[in-house]
């Protein structure tokens, strides 16, 4: 794919450059590639970046106060700035997996994603619709599976296998949305049609540091994910759910199960 459809305001002489892939692990990187040094909590992308752009990587994203030990003078790279590396990722991910199953679901909550998860999967499975589950117990579909080690995967993963999906004839696939995977921006740029909120419990407090952040980062999915009009599946029961999100944004439609 060329730089120009995946990336608005590159140099003209840049612009036809053909992207073959994206990767935010220098290690990964080949020839054509996108590089995204990302700012993690346990590595630094940005060490890397020389070795990305020796490996053969054509665009580097990193963050506006970027810094390098050694000036980069690599004139067959380009080096893009941007404010949020992770949150560009996800657009560039949706541009170069352009392809996407029709009916996209995701589950969030503390307790109870990937048993609503494998649910849907063996629900619609068993009725022969193509379906498959993104989360704790993999990528599953048409009887495979393979491992990411993550409740939501890395933001290149989910984008790569929604596209692999699609072209496996595969239109309904529910993802778990973790609160680590909304807050880094994992699951942006990805049309759900509609979104489960099961229950709100003390969890993850090590990387959200309090309740309040925890309870915001789930509400991502609704507030910057979700489109406007589509379904939200929750419990009336959940107060957090009721008074932190819907008495807020009275313009919501929400779904309550019958008990």
């Amino acid at each position: 794919m060329l730089l120009k459809k995946l990336i608005n305001n590159i140099p003209e002489k840049k612009k036809n450059i053909f992207i073959r892939g994206l990767s935010t692990n220098s290690k990964d990187v080949k020839s054509g590639y996108i590089f995204f040094a990302i700012r993690g909590n346990n590595k630094n992308g940005e060490k890397f970046i020389k070795e990305a752009i020796a490996k053969g990587a054509s665009v580097v994203i990193c963050s506006k106060s970027a810094y390098y030990k050694e000036k980069i003078n690599d004139k067959k790279t380009v080096i893009i700035k941007k404010k949020n590396v992770r949150s560009f990722l996800s657009e560039v991910c949706s541009k170069f997996y352009k392809l996407k199953p029709k009916n996209i679901i995701a589950v969030t909550g503390t307790n109870g994603k990937t048993s609503v998860a494998d649910l849907f999967y063996q629900l619609l499975s068993l009725n022969n619709i193509p379906a498959a589950s993104i989360g704790t117990l993999g990528i599953k579909y048409r009887n495979k599976i393979i491992n990411t080690g993550l409740t939501s995967p890395d933001t290149i993963t989910i984008h790569k296998y929604l596209q692999i999906l699609k072209k496996n004839k595969i239109d309904n696939v529910i993802i778990e949305a973790s609160s680590h995977g909304l807050d880094q921006y994992r699951l942006h740029n990805i049309k759900f049609k509609a979104a489960i909120f099961t229950n709100f419990s003390q969890d993850h407090l090590d990387y959200h540091k309090n309740m309040k952040s925890y309870l915001s980062a789930k509400f991502i999915l609704f507030r910057e994910i979700l489109e406007k009009k589509r379904t939200i599946i929750t419990d009336k029961e959940i107060k957090e759910f009721i008074l932190d999100f819907l008495l807020p944004y009275p313009s919501a439609v929400p779904v309550f199960p019958p008990m």
